[in-house]
């Protein structure tokens, strides 16, 4: 059990930091202020060194991980491409970010309790995730 709940945690983790990394790659592919770029590419870049450490960790259970459900992720895109399109600011940007971001946590905080008999490395793994995404979240505030 201990070991089934590890896997599927850092499986949902796996999906989650892709999604995130995703929609911080389709909000960057507009003109942002060099402020929130910069904002959104840190972020991006904390996302990335998760996925390599969730990677890592799934590979000792020789398991290939998660991706995000495709469709999650098409209308996320079309999303942020319409959002970003029509209002072209900041704050379009931001309130994209604030609401994936708290479907992030939302999600994350869920699997956590889920697979509560997950192995203790995976559940820091998962809090450390939703710290980033909190804490993205809180850096938006000031771009809504």
């Amino acid at each position: 059990m201990i070991e089934k709940d590890t896997i599927r945690l850092l499986r949902e983790c796996d999906a989650g930091v892709k999604m995130g990394i995703s929609s911080i790659d389709d909000v960057l592919e507009f003109r942002l202020s060099e402020p929130l770029k910069k904002v959104l590419e840190h972020s991006r870049a904390q996302h990335l060194e998760m996925g390599r450490e969730i990677k890592e960790r799934l590979e000792r259970f020789q398991d290939e991980g998660k991706s995000p459900p495709m469709m999650a992720e098409i209308m996320g895109g079309i999303k942020a491409n319409f959002k970003l399109v029509t209002e072209k600011s900041d704050k379009a940007a931001a309130e994209l970010m604030t609401d994936g971001c708290n479907m992030g946590v939302k999600s994350l905080s869920k699997y956590l309790n889920e697979f509560a008999a997950a192995e203790e490395y995976s559940k820091d793994i998962t809090k450390k995730l939703i710290s980033i995404e909190e804490q993205l979240s809180v850096n938006m505030r000031g771009y809504l």
